[in-house]
């Protein structure tokens, strides 16, 4: 038997991505965002409302870098979600996190989150069922810690993921399958 529930963000998992950008004084700002996918193999879309002070930044700079949050990192990762960058001038100093300059766009990499894709902003679509910002993926770095050899290991990433329905976050950490091998059991 199933039970109904609340209508809510119900896709689990959701992502748990910390958008980077630069304020108007080159101070470093990072939101949390769960509404954002891949459109493309190099495009990026964020469902993410003009009134957030990251979207006046991406405007402003045509840059942004979205970097995947870590159970490492959960409490700092949390504090961008909670804290408005249109309140507080200078969240990211708080978090004593650090950021380094990309080399191919006018936003920050958070040195602390272990994978970083890094993306020219190309338009920002804002009808009532628009993605808002879209971006394409410029460069993707990771931290040397997740790699195995040349690959990354996704296991190591330690990402964390949004659950819309109890508003917890989980560690995405073990391999349970192979993608576009698995299924093709069922077609012999």
């Amino acid at each position: 038997m199933r039970k109904q529930l609340n209508i809510t963000e119900g896709i689990f998992p959701m992502p748990v991505l910390m958008i980077a950008t630069y304020n108007e004084d080159g101070s470093v700002n990072v939101m949390n965002a769960a509404w954002g996918t891949m459109q493309a193999r190099d495009i990026v879309a964020l469902n993410l409302s003009e009134s957030h002070k990251t979207v006046k930044n991406i405007k402003a700079r045509g840059g942004f870098t979205v970097s995947i949050a870590d159970a490492s990192h959960v409490v700092e990762a949390d504090y961008f979600g909670v804290e408005s960058g249109n309140r507080v001038a200078d969240k990211f100093a708080k978090s004593g996190m650090t950021a380094s300059k990309s080399e191919v766009v006018d936003a920050p990499v958070i040195n602390e989150f272990p994978l970083c894709l890094e993306c020219k902003f190309i338009e920002y679509q804002g009808d009532e069922y628009g993605c808002g910002v879209i971006g394409k993926v410029l460069k993707v770095t990771a931290d040397e810690s997740v790699m195995d050899g040349d690959k990354l290991n996704m296991s190591l990433v330690n990402a964390i993921a949004f659950d819309p329905y109890t508003h917890g976050y989980y560690k995405v950490t073990e391999r349970v399958g192979e993608a576009f091998k698995d299924g093709l059991k069922l077609k012999k």
